[in-house]
This record gives structure tokens, C-alpha cells and sequence, in this order.
């Protein structure tokens, strides 16, 4: 699949010479091994059966919930639709040979995992890659005529982060309202001098869970969401953070290879009724950290159907007790019949997970995974691999992305059922991130992901079992001590 063209014309995207979060966070770790000694063994060792309990709980009420449950409910512009309308709009979804047991099964569970409703009559964009992204986003925030919601991980002051605050800035002049949620830990390299410029200009911003001596118990909790929400009829959902070098490589000295390296990025660009959804997950991420949110009745205008797409929002949060993304990517694979197809930046799941994947593979489902070969956090690159041989015993097909730096998470299941979103398959996004994706139904949308993974398929490697049973010792070790470590990733 080509790459689609930009909308819109970058200014001053220039190098940058700060080292990146994964280096950083390393050499702190180093510091703080040496300084604590032992001790940090322990602490470990109850942290990581602590997470492990705690998805392990979350697996055992996982599927229970949904023995009982009611059939899906699909939702309008004008409420929720009958009984007969819902199954009527999902029919129209499942394969002709009948009903399948993904849109039966994994929808039932999905209901009683979120009481977020199944959206019908929405409009949804594929969008690949820095250029198409950035240019659709920043088409849309220059149209804005009431109010731009915006929630990052990074925001960076470089020039494409200065080139999206100052077009804040100018909407914020012309009367329109701006809210602006940032990580304050993924954002920890911006100055606050960027921040205050905003500020001034009358931008409403709050970092998410700011580091410090109060917050040392819940340090791991980050917003790793990625959301754009314009005028509360468009939203950009998907893993771009707003960072230069997530456009093209940049042309300084930096060390760093991820830096040098094109970014395989995802988004989806949706109009319609869901658009709501995604606006009160803002509102409630807002009001966890201010304490009360956005003026809302402007912010949550009627909408009417725009498009065929049935769209559900979903968002988790570290401190839930069930982690509703990760339980519906489990649903979807344990219901999956004819394929399944990752795209995924930073592969380290648990072992249920690896189950789930497996037994998959083992019941005829075609399982295909097209993971990063380069990426800017070696040791989750390397505990990720250590699943590989598991994997590839079971028949599941991996490939590593070559000549880009694979930062995509997507995954679409027997060509009816589609997400993408910010959430990765490792412990970090399961256990310890704030998460938000778009899960998208229909055949058509499907055939769109297929063609966009068979085009990141032919620019992979495929990693065969004979080759991967010939690597060295030294890389089996660098494996089993990445994978000791995977819980903090």
C-alpha cells in the first residue's frame, strides 16, 4: 500500500540531540541498582507476582462475565437501537456463511467487560505514517471552530511540537477553546518555558501524574494515550505522539539509530457518534487530575450518522481492577476462526496472552505477527524474543519490520474486526499505562488493514524456526535477562 500524501506543509521539523526515553530510563535504573544493591531483587520479585495475580484475576472473571450476558447493543445518533435493529446491523457484518462465532461470542464479552455500546453510523480514515498523520491533524485543528481536546505522552519542543502549539496558540486567539493533557514523565525533556507560552496564551494544560515525592507509589501509572478530539465531531486515535522525528529522520549526529530511522506509525481519523465516547474518556482523564473538567454541553454536540462504520471506544486505566483492553484483544484472539493479524511496536505479553496466541495457531487459525526489527527500546525488543521459539513451535508466522522503526499497534481478526489504538502486547500497557483504542467492525475496513499489514509483510523479514534455533548463546542470554525485567517496561 503506497503511503498516502500530506495535508499539510512542515515547517522547522529539526534534529534533536536529547537522548532517548529508553537510554535514560536505563541509566537511571543502573544508578539506582547500584545504590540500592539487593534490595531491588526483592522488591521486584513482589512486584512482578503481584502484576501476575493481578491479570491472572482479571483472566478468571474475564469470560465468566459474559456466560450471562445480554446480546450486544448497538447505539445511533438517536439512542440505542432495538434487539431485532442491533442483530440486524451485526448480521450484516458476519460472514455469509453464518454467523461467526467473533461477532457471538467476543462481542457478548466485550458488553460485559465495558458498558461502552457498540456505535453504529461512523466514518473512519485509515491514516499511515508521520506525513498523513500530522497532516490530517493539523487540517482538522485548523478548521476548529469551538474546541480542540488534545492528550499526549510526548509533547515535544522541537519543531514540529512548536509548530502544533503555536497552531494552538492561533486557534486559542481566534475564540477557540484548548485543553491539552500531557504525561508529565514522557514529557519529563520539555522545558516548562514551552509549557508556560501555552499557558499565557490561554491554553488550559495538566500533566498527568507529575513526578514527585507524593507520587512515588503510582510513578509507573503513565497516560500513554494519544487522542485528538475537534469541535467533539473528530478524533484521531492511534500511537503518535507529537514529536519530531515521528515525521522523518533527523539529520543531527544523534546516536541513536531509532532517531535516524523512518517511524511505521497508525492512526484512524473518525467522524460520527462515537467521537462522544472518546470526549468522555477526555473529560474523565481531566477531572482524575484537575478535579473537575472542560465546560461540557459545548463540548458534546448531537452528532448524526456520517458513515456504515459500528465503532466501540474503549479505555483502560492502571488502577482497574479488569484491564478492558487487554481482556478484549484475549476475547478477540480466543474467538478468532480464520485469522489473525499484529502489528505491534513493543511485543512482551504475559504468558495467558502467549496462550491465547498459540492455541490459535494450534486450531487452524492463521496467526501472523509483523513485530520491530529496530526500535528504541532494546530490551523489550529482546524480551519480546525470547517468546519467538514458543511461537514459532505452535506454527504462529513472525516477521521483524525492516528500514523503519515499527511504532504501529493494530490488529484485525478474520477481516471483521479491527483495532487500533495506543496500547502495545506487553506488560506496560496491560498493568501500569492509561490506554484508549478504537475497535472497528465491518468488511470493509478490514480489507483496508489486511492490504496495509501485507504491505508491512513484503518490507519484513520472516523469521523461520531453523534460524532461530541457530542464534547464539550470547543472544539466549540477552533474551532471558530482558524477560526478568519485562514487568517494568
Amino acid at each position: 500500500m503506497s503511503e498516502p500524501t500530506s495535508r499539510y506543509e512542515f515547517q522547522g521539523v529539526g534534529s534533536s540531540t536529547s537522548v532517548t526515553i529508553g537510554t535514560r530510563l536505563r541509566q537511571r535504573v543502573r544508578a539506582l541498582w547500584r545504590r540500592i544493591g539487593s534490595a531491588a531483587i526483592v522488591v521486584s520479585a513482589l512486584a512482578l507476582l503481584a502484576g501476575c495475580s493481578n491479570l491472572q484475576r482479571s483472566d478468571k472473571r474475564l469470560f465468566s462475565a459474559a456466560l450471562e450476558t445480554a446480546p450486544p447493543v448497538v447505539t445511533s445518533s438517536s439512542g440505542p437501537l432495538s434487539r431485532r435493529q442491533s442483530e440486524a446491523v451485526l448480521k450484516k457484518l458476519e460472514r455469509k456463511r453464518g454467523p461467526a462465532t467473533l461477532l457471538k461470542h467476543h462481542l457478548a464479552v466485550e458488553q460485559a467487560l465495558t458498558s461502552n455500546d457498540l456505535v453504529a453510523g461512523n466514518r473512519v480514515t485509515l491514516l499511515e505514517n508521520g506525513p498523513a498523520i500530522y497532516g490530517a491533524m493539523f487540517d482538522a485543528v485548523s478548521h476548529a471552530r469551538r474546541n480542540i481536546n488534545v492528550e499526549t505522552y510526548i509533547l515535544s519542543d522541537d519543531g514540529l511540537g512548536r509548530e502544533f502549539a503555536n497552531l494552538l496558540i492561533r486557534k486559542r486567539s481566534e475564540g477557540v477553546a484548548v485543553n491539552v493533557i500531557y504525561d508529565a514523565l514522557g514529557s519529563r525533556d520539555t522545558p516548562r518555558s514551552f509549557f508556560d507560552l501555552m499557558a499565557k496564551a490561554g491554553i488550559r494544560l495538566t500533566a498527568f501524574n507529575p513526578l514527585g515525592i507524593n507520587t512515588l507509589g503510582t510513578v509507573n501509572n503513565r497516560d500513554h494515550r494519544k487522542l485528538l478530539i475537534v469541535d467533539g465531531r473528530t478524533v484521531f486515535v492511534g500511537g503518535m505522539n507529537l514529536r519530531a522525528f515521528f515525521v522523518r529522520p533527523l539529520n543531527g549526529d544523534s546516536v541513536d539509530e531509532s532517531r535516524q530511522l523512518p517511524w511505521r506509525e497508525t492512526d484512524v481519523e473518525i467522524q460520527g457518534p462515537v467521537v462522544a465516547t472518546f470526549q468522555k474518556f477526555f473529560f474523565a482523564h481531566w477531572k482524575s487530575q484537575r478535579g473537575s473538567p472542560p465546560v461540557p454541553s459545548e463540548y458534546l454536540p448531537p452528532l448524526r450518522p456520517v458513515g456504515n462504520y459500528v465503532v466501540r471506544a474503549i479505555a483502560s486505566r492502571a488502577n482497574q481492577p479488569v484491564a478492558l483492553i487487554y481482556a478484549t484483544l484475549l476475547s478477540a484472539i480466543n474467538s478468532a476462526e480464520k485469522s489473525i493479524y499484529i502489528t505491534d511496536a513493543y511485543f512482551s505479553p504475559n504468558r495467558r496472552f502467549l496462550n491465547a496466541l498459540t492455541a490459535a495457531a494450534k486450531r487452524g487459525v492463521d496467526v501472523e505477527m509483523i513485530l520491530p526489527s529496530k526500535t528504541d527500546a532494546k530490551l523489550v525488543l529482546e524480551a519480546g524474543r525470547s517468546n519467538y521459539a514458543r511461537l514459532l513451535d505452535a506454527g504462529v508466522k513472525i516477521y521483524e519490520r525492516q528500514d523503519y522503526v515499527l511504532h504501529a499497534k493494530t490488529m484485525v481478526i478474520d477481516g471483521v474486526w479491527s483495532t487500533v489504538g495506543s496500547t502495545n502486547l506487553d506488560w506496560r500497557s496491560f498493568l501500569h499505562n492509561d490506554e484508549v483504542n478504537a475497535v472497528v467492525l465491518g468488511r470493509g475496513f478490514g480489507r483496508k488493514m489486511e492490504a496495509m499489514f501485507a504491505a508491512d509483510r513484503r518490507g519484513s523479514n520472516r523469521i523461520t524456526k531453523r534460524e532461530w534455533d541457530r542464534r547464539s548463546l550470547w543472544e539466549r542470554m540477552r533474551e532471558g535477562f530482558a524477560s526478568m525485567w519485562e514487568w517494568w517496561f
